[in-house]
């Protein structure tokens, strides 16, 4: 028995040679070898590392993905013991191989659930499957796989960025609003009665930017679990646009800053309201905060002849717009168009929820220079008939 893998045959006792692959006759000349899995895929081919070793302990199979990942030659890694081709440690310094045992141990073990061990002073994550010729006989084969770490390190300093984030976010509120309450407590007699209102307003304020930052993270969890449910109903798209651009107007910005072009009639739209004002306020917050001039929102019955029926909304400015090489990362976490605040977590948040619906959303430049968002979201079926 044999197993080729990166151009080179190990056989049972050691040997390099020609000979079969996974117990197949060789590939032809110029052919790469195949695993013995009738799909003639070849160990090169997989995107993790691979390493088996056979029922001796010796390392017959270290493709080139294992090769990348650990930083060692196949030809120094296969038919030698599993223990000294591919040394591994945990943590706490300890010889990976005689700690788990894997030929001498318990029978009735199946594998190792992956975990981070260092190889050489690098972190890899390891996993391994013990192939038996029956439940508790002697193991046959031993399949390692081998993971970098890039992905995890990727994740873990995303959820420290986003602890710092909401740290950064919820220290100024709160500090707002236990100061203001104390001082409330301690003087109440020495206010008047205006300042009292309006020291209430700012905890009020401040307790609701905290209210809106919890239902930001409550958001991201269920978008990042595929959890965010949608509950459909009739919605008015026109009147929804024009409920928005009103609250716009009752918080200071001028009528006259907004342009609403409406392109009837409007298809039936059954989409989650809540949802679709959270979309909606995000976007033109969005205009009127970061861009400059005229704030147009259009509403139309989606054009491309290609889509599914639905409703689409387009929010564009005159600011400066968006740099064309941060485009692509603008529905990403923590991408923040200015300096001027916010989280940089909605737009993250309006594309999940847009998705969710099944529909779609872009980011480009206005025909005025500054930048445009143009989302779509198809006709759907009530909730009560889905």
């Amino acid at each position: 028995m044999s197993v080729r893998t990166s151009g080179i045959t190990v056989t049972a006792d050691g040997r390099r040679s020609e000979g079969l692959v996974g117990g197949q006759p060789p590939a032809p000349a110029g052919e790469p070898a195949t695993l013995g899995t009738g799909l003639g895929l070849d160990p090169d081919d997989l995107p993790d590392g691979l390493v088996v070793a056979d029922e001796t302990g010796r390392v017959i199979c270290f493709n080139a993905a294992a090769a990348r990942i650990t930083d060692i030659a196949p030809e120094d890694a296969v038919g030698r013991p599993l223990e000294q081709a591919l040394p591994l440690q945990d943590i706490e310094g300890r010889r990976w191989w005689r700690l788990t045992d894997p030929y001498g141990g318990l029978a009735i073990r199946r594998g190792q659930p992956e975990r981070n061990l260092l190889l050489g002073g690098r972190e890899v994550l390891v996993s391994a499957r013990y192939v038996r010729s029956r439940p508790t006989g002697p193991v046959q084969r031993l399949v390692i796989a081998l993971r970098g770490t890039e992905a995890r390190r990727r994740t873990e300093l995303s959820h420290a960025e986003l602890i710092a984030t909401v740290a950064h976010e919820l220290r100024s509120p709160l500090t707002s609003v236990k100061g203001f309450t104390a001082t409330l407590l301690q003087k109440w007699e020495r206010f008047t009665d205006d300042q009292k209102r309006l020291m209430l307003e700012t905890v009020d304020a401040d307790a609701n930017r905290v209210t809106r930052l919890i239902a930001e993270l409550l958001d991201i969890s269920r978008i990042d679990s595929g959890r965010l449910e949608v509950r459909r109903q009739r919605v008015d798209m026109s009147a929804a646009v024009r409920r928005h651009v009103q609250a716009q107007t009752t918080a200071g910005q001028r009528p006259d800053r907004f342009l609403i072009r409406m392109l009837e009639p409007l298809p039936d739209l059954w989409a989650d309201p809540d949802k679709v004002d959270q979309v909606l306020g995000n976007l033109l917050e969005n205009a009127v905060r970061h861009g400059e001039g005229t704030v147009t929102i259009e509403v139309g019955p989606v054009s491309d002849e290609t889509s599914t029926e639905g409703t689409s909304v387009t929010v564009s400015d005159e600011g400066p717009g968006i740099p064309e090489e941060s485009m692509s990362r603008v529905f990403t976490r923590f991408w923040r168009g200015s300096k001027r605040g916010g989280t940089g977590l909605g737009l993250y948040i309006v594309k999940g929820i847009v998705e969710a619906h099944g529909g779609t959303i872009t980011v480009g430049r206005a025909p005025a220079g500054g930048a445009q968002f143009r989302f779509s979201l198809p006709v759907a079926t009530p909730a009560f008939l889905a």
